[in-house]
């Protein structure tokens, strides 16, 4: 069984220019991108392969996941407030 994608691009299709621009200039916010898509990519392949991890960890991961993507999300509206 494959899983949704859920990496930033894929989550916010509307502001993929901005989270480009921003990845280029502020690496704060790329280290959050890219966490952020490192662990999605990890929760996919883990789903993928039904590799052995309990559902506490799997649940910890995505809780880890969806944090990320309210930071990030936060950061692109002050951005779009900034404009």
């Amino acid at each position: 069984m494959l899983s949704e994608h859920h990496d930033i691009s894929h989550e916010f299709p509307e502001y993929r220019r901005m989270l480009d621009a921003l990845r280029a200039t502020d690496a704060s916010f790329d280290s959050l991108v890219a966490k952020h898509d490192y662990i999605d990519d990890e929760i996919r392949q883990l789903e993928e392969r039904q590799s052995p991890i309990s559902d506490l960890e799997i649940e910890r991961m995505k809780f880890e996941r969806a944090a990320l993507k309210d930071q990030i999300y936060q950061a692109l509206r002050a951005e779009i407030a900034k404009a």
